[in-house]
């Protein structure tokens, strides 16, 4: 291929060379993609041709090709296809963790019959994966790793990578171990190429291991291997004897999965929604969180209706009603993703959680400030009002900061009460912050009532 094709042009060629029974065009074009290319191909390709396309792929490819679906649906579509004696060979090569995902999704019957034509020893790493709880370290774990003896030297780790190379994950790592499988250090490759032959790993390695527990939750996990900028991450048990370990694309996919999932709960939306989410299913999670948030949304009318004379005699105060509640919501739900944002990536103390308050608390003045004098300057030259000005740019200014202290301090209690703080999502902050904003507007202007008429 002289140019990178788009996934239409590739899928076409695909076909093309598929009707034409043309093996050698054929394989000069699946060698040049990539697994996630071919997966993609496989997934769109007319039901006929499929079984075709998989005649030309190699064990490893197959492997690699499931990695990187998401649907489980698909995968089993594609294994279902395979002869047994290939289907084995494709579900002893694939990554445990992945396949322990797969079989999670499926069906108890079809997970077991997937799990009968594996290798005993394979098929017992993926159930012993499953028993650790969801969102461990342990369900991420994979055995495909380099371990040495602590006793090897150099040349014998050297010969031992080359060997399991094709096997392991990474070798960016080789995990020392002593006679009782317990991690004692961990050693580079690039400490390997540097160091002499007939040096002791004991020698070169790094004592001061980090490591986590089978049973650490996955956000700890990623915020270790962010905090040391690891490739891997050693996966141990209560004795200290090394598992598996946690590598960093499964990671990355866990971080991206945690910001999808916080993302949902800022905008309320529940429970994953996506381009395949049927109406009615959509429908079923949005619904709780907008019938709670209509149901607080009432107080505001009744607030409006309290203050009905208020408004009757100056009119223009409705002008102001949107920018107030608008600008409070706004800056509410700014604080929220800053704190939700910091809550994930680091664990505050008391001292962090008045440091943080204290600093929303000056951004908010500064904020209030600024806009309350514009505001001001704006309604007193539309009505020619000074007191107009004062009541609008004194209420945005207080429900300004309101709504910053509100928006830092809702996620720091519900983080403090052990409740994920993203379920205070921004609907719901900027919900009460109506509330807060209508209450202080309003107040205010009756207050001033006498010179605003």
């Amino acid at each position: 291929m002289n140019h990178i094709l788009s996934e239409e042009e590739l899928l076409d060629l695909v076909i093309q060379k598929l009707k034409e029974n043309n093996k050698r065009d054929l394989t000069l074009v699946l060698d040049e993609l990539q697994p996630y290319d071919i997966a993609n191909v496989y997934v769109n390709l007319p039901v006929k041709l499929k079984p075709r396309l998989l005649h030309f792929l190699s064990n490893p490819v197959l492997a690699d090709c499931l990695q990187e679906m998401e649907n489980p649906n698909q995968q089993y579509d594609l294994i279902s296809k395979l002869p047994p004696e290939k289907k084995a060979e494709v579900l002893n090569l694939m990554d445990n963790d992945d396949l322990a995902v797969l079989l999670d999704s499926l069906p108890e019957e079809k997970a077991h019959s997937l799990l009968s034509v594996m290798k005993q020893e394979e098929s017992s790493i993926v159930r012993n994966i499953m028993n650790f709880p969801d969102e461990t370290a342990g369900r991420l774990m994979t055995n495909r790793f380099v371990w040495i003896r602590d006793n090897y030297t150099v040349r014998e780790a050297i010969n031992k990578l080359k060997n399991f190379a094709e096997f392991a994950e990474t070798i960016n790592y080789l995990y020392v171990i002593n006679d009782n499988r317990q991690l004692v250090g961990v050693v580079s490759y690039r400490d390997l190429l540097l160091a002499d032959e007939s040096q002791l790993i004991k020698e070169i390695m790094y004592e001061r291991v980090i490591s986590v527990s089978a049973y650490t939750d996955q956000e700890e996990a990623a915020r270790i291997l962010e905090k040391y900028d690891f490739l891997a991450l050693p996966v141990v048990d209560e004795n200290r004897v090394l598992i598996g370990i946690v590598t960093f694309d499964d990671m990355l996919d866990v971080i991206i999965k945690e910001a999808n999932e916080d993302i949902e709960k800022l905008s309320a939306s529940g429970k994953a929604i996506d381009f395949d989410t049927k109406a009615g299913v959509a429908t079923a999670r949005r619904l709780p969180w907008l019938v709670l948030l209509l149901i607080i949304g009432i107080f505001s009318g009744r607030i409006i209706s309290y203050f009905e004379e208020t408004l009757d005699l100056v009119v223009a105060l409705a002008f102001f009603m949107p920018m107030i509640s608008g600008m409070t919501g706004n800056t509410g739900t700014q604080s929220l993703a800053v704190v939700v944002r910091g809550l994930a990536g680091r664990d505050l103390d008391r001292k962090s959680i008045f440091k943080l308050i204290f600093r929303e608390f000056l951004v908010g003045l500064m904020i209030g400030i600024i806009c309350g004098i514009l505001i001001s300057i704006i309604a007193y030259l539309w009505q020619g009002n000074l007191y107009l000005g004062l009541v609008v740019g004194l209420s945005l200014f207080i429900t300004i900061i309101i709504g910053t202290l509100s928006g830092t301090v809702i996620p720091l209690i519900l983080y403090k009460l052990k409740i994920d703080p993203a379920i205070a999502s921004g609907p719901l902050i900027t919900t009460l912050n109506d509330i807060f904003s209508l209450v202080t507007y309003f107040s205010i202007a009756t207050v001033f009532l006498h010179y605003l008429i």
